[in-house]
């Protein structure tokens, strides 16, 4: 797919700037300093947006923008934002911030069955955007009381901006509901802001939604364990690969590749991490090295393969993501910032991290904990056959 002016969507863009960006203090300033320079457009797109310091602080943010002329458009989650409140719901429209929510087939007091709007994706004047696993709240931001949990984004300035903002405004404007359309930015406006920008950095954007036929991240990921030569690292929150995925990954140690996996050591879903242990055994059995993040919760979805590709984004890498929620990556191709992101995965290997190997496993891993991984196994697969029905409290 392309527009009329020649960039080919879905494919490698090439002239961008890439900076790898960390959650935190350094992930919310450049948010911020985003919005507050934005002339024209934002798009925000998000699976959570709290109601506390930090969801406070960008959606006034947000407000200042549509103060100033430029035209905000967001859309959170249904269900993981549904604690959004209306005064602020209500605030946007009063300000002209274009607002919705990200609502699912059927739902009602007990129960919720659809899509989740999972990805996480930020643009500006479709020439500057932002794309990771971040989502707005507290949790992932450098805090008073405590650290933000561990995750990162990719910022990019050039042409994949340009395709970001047409994902962004198509799945605003097909909406069943909506009555304000968002328009592209014209692509004379988008050549000339990214006119500064060398070519350099190839970057593709991906895409997960079962509704529209796409599974072009699970596609990525399956074919860096089918080309990987020498290494591969995962950065993984919530690790269950299916059964090709898992195959893939046998082939790829065979042929002498070292795969890593960086897991959550301390999980914020306790039922998804005994889950994902109960693989442990599969990954000693075929020489995957795992290795538990403990410095906080990891909340990170990235892998790096061979000093020269890398895939960032909302993607974990289990069946949820695979066939249940809309997700988005971008695939960088470029040896230095592939470099880089390695540098980080092996300096949080060794300083963040503990190795779990067979013996250590063992030695925590009773046969009633080995019960209670593979029950939590299990019940996750059952759960993926509902695939986003859940059962919601009654509220008081």
């Amino acid at each position: 797919m392309s527009n009329k002016d020649g960039i080919a969507f879905g494919e490698y863009s090439h002239v961008n700037d890439v900076k790898l960006v960390r959650s935190g203090a350094e992930y919310f300033s450049l948010l911020k300093k985003l919005i507050d320079e934005a002339k024209d457009t934002i798009h925000l797109q998000v699976y959570i947006l709290e109601n506390d310091v930090t969801g406070d602080e960008i959606a006034h943010a947000l407000i200042q923008a549509a103060a100033r002329g430029v035209k905000v458009y967001v859309i959170i989650d249904g269900y993981a934002s549904k604690k959004w409140p209306e005064e602020i719901r209500n605030l946007f429209s009063k300000t002209g911030v274009h607002f919705r929510r990200f609502e699912p087939l059927l739902a009602n007091r007990y129960f919720y069955f659809g899509r989740r709007l999972h990805h996480k994706v930020f643009v500006a004047d479709a020439c500057k955007a932002l794309v990771g696993g971040i989502n707005i709240g507290d949790r992932y931001n450098d805090m008073p009381e405590q650290k933000a949990w561990f995750d990162v984004a990719l910022y990019v300035d050039g042409e994949t901006a340009i395709e970001l903002e047409q994902v962004c405004v198509q799945l605003w404007n097909n909406w069943y509901g909506s009555q304000t359309k968002a328009e592209l930015t014209p692509f004379e406006t988008c050549n000339r802001r990214i006119s500064g920008v060398e070519p350099g950095v190839s970057v593709r954007v991906r895409r997960n939604d079962w509704v529209k036929i796409k599974n072009e991240v699970w596609k990525s990921y399956f074919n860096m364990f089918n080309h990987a030569d020498e290494y591969i690292i995962i950065v993984c929150s919530y690790f269950m690969p299916g059964w090709k995925y898992r195959q893939a990954m046998s082939k790829a140690v065979k042929r002498g590749v070292k795969i890593r996996v960086v897991l959550a050591g301390r999980s914020d879903v306790m039922l998804s991490k005994y889950a994902e242990r109960y693989l442990y055994r599969w990954m000693f059995k075929n020489n995957v090295a795992i290795y538990e993040y403990y410095q906080n919760v990891l909340h990170a979805k990235m892998a790096v393969q061979d000093d020269k590709w890398v895939t960032i984004g909302s993607y974990n890498v289990n069946e949820i993501s695979a066939s249940a929620s809309i997700e988005l990556n971008l695939d960088v191709r470029n040896r230095p910032f592939a470099k880089t992101v390695r540098g980080l995965a092996e300096t949080i290997i060794m300083n963040d991290c503990k190795e779990v190997t067979q013996e250590t496993y063992n030695t925590f891993s009773s046969a009633f904990r080995w019960v209670l991984h593979l029950c939590a196994y299990y019940i996750v697969k059952f759960m993926l056959f509902a695939v986003t029905f859940y059962y919601k409290k009654e509220r008081d």
